[in-house]
């Protein structure tokens, strides 16, 4: 494992990855851990608050003092027994609480402290309904906060108390409120807590604690005094459901006059409070829309339904932003090393989608996760990564630029016209130089593709362990006609393994050659100069095979190039069959003469002058004529064919005209059988002549006296195509199968016992077959033993 990281620390583009990734992650975790951008979260924090919006609750009820009521019921504010006869005619539907969030601090104006009928009408009121919460206001004082309750009256008649506070942002927008809050030793819950309780609902936990961050006695504006300090305590984000309006309400007006049923606020939590336009009680919320801003009635019945809900928002701890900050950007700085700019770019874009969404979805869940920081961080990762690879891919394509302009060109390059000079920016160079190094590399390219099918063997080019990478025109032919359609990644060893055993010469002693020799460093001296095979179509082949080496001298890949040698190896057979013709056959009748001088110059060993002259005439004809065999033979392997237009029927006419006398002295008939009036052919008149008399002369060699030979003539079509079929049958002593298959091969004698030797060279008919086969043509034999020999040449007819 070591081993393996070793390396990749030392590239550079790694290194260079480590410090970008060391850098980013300390920029977003630093970011995440302020725990919130100002503005930039608080923004998306609202966005994500009014896309989270939910269906109010049925059992939250807004008595409001709109501009409805005022208009009914005269300015504000409004007498207290007015609040008083709302009081009753609710408390008669049985309601689960009433909330009057009206500020009642001080006795009611122009009444003596003795006849506060209206307060003790409200008094009674709130005494009676046992429901009724009020709310206690917190005001500035001089250098801290000071609470303001209700008048002792009130205080001592209502349910209970609840502080109306609500904590503004630095931008001056409500999203957060304390669920306690108190001032020398007393607390007062939220006012919307306080409802809660006098409905009996529990929203503490097992412990007593209330949702929301502990921060107790903290004090906000410190003075001078313990006296002067307020505390604060469970500060919980505020879970709108939903913008101004969202929750039903009916105006205080219609209440009054009895115009709502009583049944309508049964089992409900009552809200009274006013949201007329021009009285302060209105805040500027998340979700508060077009309108600007939400009363505060409406936040409290917003708090009210977070807590029925026990859906309250948590703000996460600055360590948990920052951890939310990091794992983004370290997976797209991750995917900088794997992947291409472009699609980097594109999991950069999703890994901010994914990040909003993530944070979106914990909100809904109840945590708060500002994800600025994330953002910010991946959009600056990705461009400030790609100018480092910018700038390491500029100064690296500028060196091997610079190296490559100094290798030699190795492909002559058109002369253009020089371009005007234009303006470039440095990459914009690289660029260009980059274009004309790829022009050059394709061009190379296509310089040894033309030259590997240029090349008249077949060739294959591999990798290191021996699979193909690329393969000429003569390499895929072959193959294809071995029954290999595609060669293309091909094993190379596997290629060859249908071809005889390697024969390579140079090899050590006691070495098995095998095909896997052929990818070996240790047998490139072999294998240069080629091992022989013979394949399965029986065609001799030079297989060659030498390594390849890149610019540092490390190898890449093998060159294997297989040569038909077929004609070479025939020719070679041919020449140690001459050598052997000459060196025996010829040979000997010249011996023979010599030995004949030598004996009639000794008068002892002298021969009669009649048979010496017989003798030496005999060896003289016998050497003539194997070397007039050897000279036709030559000459109808030779490509010096005169062909002319010729009737086939004149040609063995003048075959059999000159073997007549042949034929006759052995008392051999011969017998012409021709049907029809031309038999055109394009021929060489005198060497088919001469192949004519060949079979017709071996005929009356291999007959016996007193029989026939009988020379036939026949036109015959074959696929609407004329063809000459001519046949020389005899009647002599007939051939035997096994000696048919080499009857047309060189210096081949064929007899049987009792058949009369033969002085013939074993040229003859492979004279025939050469001169019958160069005419396009073909020649058979049908022969059964005892009973004679037929042979049929045929041939292409002119139409």
């Amino acid at each position: 494992m070591i081993k393996q990281v070793i390396p990749l620390i030392k590239r550079v583009a790694f290194r260079q990855w480590m410090a970008i990734t060391v850098l980013m992650l300390i920029v977003a975790g630093s970011m995440g851990y302020v725990n919130g951008l100002g503005r930039l979260d608080r923004t998306l924090y609202d966005q994500f608050m009014r896309a989270d919006s939910r269906p109010a609750r049925d059992d939250i009820i807004i008595v409001a003092i709109d501009d409805y009521s005022i208009s009914k019921l005269g300015r504000w504010p409004w007498e207290r027994s007015l609040h008083a006869k709302l009081l009753n005619r609710i408390m008669h539907a049985n309601p689960l609480a009433i909330g009057l969030d009206v500020i009642m601090p001080e006795a009611e104006q122009g009444q003596s402290p003795g006849q506060r009928a209206d307060d003790r009408a409200l008094t009674k009121a709130l005494a009676a309904s046992k429901l009724t919460v009020l709310p206690i206001v917190v005001a500035s004082a001089g250098p801290g906060l000071k609470a303001l309750p209700p008048t002792p009256d009130f205080l001592n008649a209502a349910r209970d108390v609840g502080h109306i506070h609500l904590e503004l942002d630095p931008d001056g927008v409500v999203r957060s409120v304390f669920l306690r809050e108190g001032q020398d030793d007393q607390w007062w819950p939220h006012f919307a807590v306080a409802l809660a309780g006098v409905a009996g609902q529990r929203i503490t936990d097992a412990n007593g604690n209330l949702p929301g961050a502990r921060l107790s006695e903290t004090p906000v504006e410190p003075g001078p005094h313990k006296t002067d300090s307020w505390q604060r305590d469970y500060q919980v984000q505020i879970p709108f459901a939903g913008g101004s309006g969202h929750f039903r309400s009916v105006p205080y007006a219609s209440v009054l006059r009895g115009d709502v049923p009583d049944q309508f606020f049964t089992g409900k939590y009552v809200l009274i409070g006013a949201t007329a336009l021009g009285m302060a009680d209105t805040f500027p919320t998340p979700v508060s829309g077009t309108s600007g801003v939400m009363p505060g009635i409406e936040i409290n019945a917003n708090i009210l339904a977070g807590l029925l809900d026990h859906k309250s928002i948590s703000i996460a701890r600055p360590l948990q932003t920052a951890l939310f900050s990091i794992v983004p950007v370290l997976i797209a700085l991750s995917s900088y090393l794997l992947w291409t700019p472009r699609i980097s770019l594109l999991i950069t874009a999703t890994l901010m989608l994914l990040t909003m969404a993530a944070s979106y979805l914990l909100l809904t869940l109840g945590i708060w996760i500002a994800p600025t920081a994330a953002l910010i961080a991946l959009a600056i990762a990705h461009p400030i990564w790609n100018w480092i690879r910018l700038e390491s891919a500029i100064s690296y394509l500028g060196q091997e630029f610079m190296l490559l302009d100094q290798e030699p060109h190795l492909l002559p390059e058109v002369n253009t016209e020089p371009a005007p000079q234009q303006v470039e920016d440095l990459l914009e160079q690289r660029i260009n130089a980059m274009r004309v190094a790829a022009r050059r590399v394709r061009d190379l390219r296509q310089f040894i593709s033309d030259s590997v099918n240029s090349l008249p063997d077949a060739t294959l080019i591999t990798t290191i362990d021996g699979h193909v990478l690329v393969s000429n025109q003569f390499a895929r032919d072959y193959f294809a006609a071995a029954g290999i359609r595609n060669i293309d990644g091909a094993l190379l060893p596997y290629l060859f393994s249908n071809m005889s055993t390697p024969q390579a010469g140079n090899t050590a002693a006691g070495h098995v050659f095998s095909w896997w020799d052929l990818i070996d460093l240790e047998h490139v001296a072999t294998l240069t100069s080629g091992t022989t095979v013979q394949d399965q179509q029986g065609r001799d082949l030079l297989i060659k095979s030498g390594p390849c080496h890149s610019a540092h001298q490390v190898l890449t890949g093998w060159i294997v190039s297989i040569v038909d040698i077929t004609i070479i190896r025939a020719a070679e057979r041919s020449r140690d069959e001459t050598l052997r013709f000459l060196s025996h056959d010829m040979r000997a009748p010249q011996a023979s003469i010599l030995a004949l001088l030598e004996l009639q110059g000794n008068p002892s060993s002298a021969l009669p002058q009649k048979e010496f002259f017989a003798r030496l005439e005999q060896a003289a004809r016998k050497t003539l004529g194997l070397a007039d065999n050897f000279v036709q033979l030559a000459r109808a392997e030779s490509s010096e064919y005169r062909l002319e237009e010729v009737d086939f029927q004149d040609v063995l006419y003048d075959a059999v005209d000159e073997m007549w006398s042949l034929a006759n002295n052995k008392k051999i008939e011969l017998i012409t059988d021709i049907e029809g009036q031309e038999f055109l052919t394009n021929i060489d008149r005198s060497l088919m002549a001469r192949a004519l008399c060949n079979l017709i002369s071996n005929a009356i060699s291999y007959s016996l006296p007193d029989t026939r030979i009988t020379c036939t003539l026949r036109l015959k079509y074959v696929k609407l195509l004329p063809q000459v079929v001519c046949r020389i049958a005899d009647h002599g002593f007939g051939i035997a199968p096994h000696d048919q298959a080499r009857l047309f091969q060189r210096y081949q004698r064929v007899s049987a016992p009792g058949q009369p030797h033969s002085d013939g060279t074993g040229l003859g008919l492979v004279f025939v077959k050469t001169v019958v086969e160069r005419h396009f043509g073909e020649i058979s034999l049908e022969s059964t033993l005892g009973e004679g020999s037929t042979f049929i040449v045929t041939l292409p007819a002119l139409t």
